[in-house]
């Protein structure tokens, strides 16, 4: 397939393009969608045939077996990632979201302090806040252009009722890949305050060249309170299929998490079971091989052009495809350059505030998309601002 291809998804229910004009004022039929972070590409050959092949049988109903569905995850960390499952330690959410509230319900009650490095991926926020846990915002510092932890600083910060870090690694939006050291800091970080840690890592095989993800679960000493949630949705962009994994090494927070589980009557979709078991192959990963390659291309041309503009700064990817600009260089307020973007460029893109402390000044921007959308979006921000040049 070619990334080049331009696809309209203007009025397929899509919400990415279809909500653009009610939550941005950017009308899709003038206008840029790169807030939601899903792309604009279609997934790999063999999750479409895995589809049609769904289609010509025409039957769907409940999916039984599942090994080879863990089997391909299993392969997928092993030879992707190094990191060895067991099948058993492979439990099926719809999505990661759904993943996170999970494991909210599982292992903290109401008045629970749950932990986040932020700014970071905003619903977590918003399922805490919804399931009445306290939400405590440890901000991190930039430095040389880079986020950083500064446990000094949230060591001080805990009060004690804190039973939960959510991690995101890579980290969205600032696309850190976090280094091993910088892993085991969080590991010591979560023992020292009794932390169940939940290590969100949907984005770990959307990687920069030359960057390596090391998953939470390598790190010693951390596997009697350690969740892992990885999943093929932002990888293969099927997201709308809503289907992620929560894999958890220890026994006992395994038999809590299965419980809640059974409690709730969760069951997976069998049309994500099968994208899943397809992408998660051979085929699957010289497709993202390929991707990743594309991504890199368009993180260079957007953050060329973006940051030739005076006052502006987006943060250089290691990960993801999510673009993190900083405009506090401009002295604009927030209202100011966010209208310039979306009532001067026509673009919609996420607010950095829904993403916590330390995201006033910034929005995301999605770059997966055709390298003609890439280079659109750079000169409407260039024409937007030009008076700062």
């Amino acid at each position: 397939m070619s990334f080049d291809e331009i696809i309209d998804r203007r009025g397929s229910h899509c919400v990415k393009w279809d909500m653009m004009q009610t939550l941005y004022g950017v009308a899709p039929d003038e206008g840029l969608s790169m807030w939601v972070a899903d792309m604009e590409f279609r997934p790999p050959a063999c999750v479409q045939d895995a589809l049609q092949a769904m289609l010509d049988h025409g039957i769907y109903g409940y999916f039984g077996d599942d090994s080879a569905y863990k089997g391909a995850i299993c392969w997928w960390l092993e030879n992707r990632h190094g990191w060895q499952v067991d099948p058993d330690w492979i439990f099926t959410t719809h999505g990661l979201v759904n993943g996170t509230a999970m494991c909210l319900d599982a292992f903290t009650k109401e008045g629970d302090g749950i932990v986040l490095f932020t700014p970071v991926y905003h619903a977590f926020a918003k399922v805490i806040r919804a399931s009445n846990r306290d939400l405590v915002q440890c901000e991190m510092p930039i430095v040389d252009g880079q986020y950083v932890l500064d446990f000094d600083t949230w060591d001080a910060q805990m009060q004690g009722h804190e039973k939960m870090l959510v991690l995101c690694s890579p980290h969205n939006p600032g696309g850190r890949v976090w280094t091993k050291a910088e892993l085991e800091g969080v590991a010591e970080f979560a023992r020292r305050h009794d932390l169940i840690l939940v290590s969100d890592e949907i984005h770990a095989d959307l990687l920069m060249p030359g960057q390596r993800h090391t998953p939470m679960a390598l790190i010693e000493g951390i596997a009697d309170r350690l969740v892992m949630m990885t999943a093929g949705t932002k990888t293969f962009n099927i997201a709308g299929a809503h289907v992620g994994n929560v894999i958890i090494p220890d026994a006992s927070l395994r038999a809590r998490f299965g419980a809640r589980m059974m409690a709730l009557g969760m069951s997976p979709n069998s049309f994500g079971l099968h994208m899943v078991t397809a992408a998660y192959s051979p085929a699957g990963a010289a497709w993202v091989d390929d991707l990743c390659a594309y991504l890199a291309g368009n993180a260079k041309v957007f953050d060329d052009g973006i940051n030739a503009i005076p006052g502006l700064r987006s943060m250089a990817l290691q990960s993801t495809y999510l673009a993190w600009v900083d405009f506090a260089g401009t002295g604009m307020t927030r209202e100011e350059f966010t209208a310039r973007v979306e009532q001067g460029a026509k673009i919609a893109a996420n607010h950095g505030p829904t993403f916590g402390t330390g995201g006033d000044s910034f929005l995301r921007f999605n770059i997966a998309a055709p390298r003609s959308t890439i280079e659109d979006a750079v000169a409407r921000m260039q024409k937007a601002f030009g008076d700062l040049q």
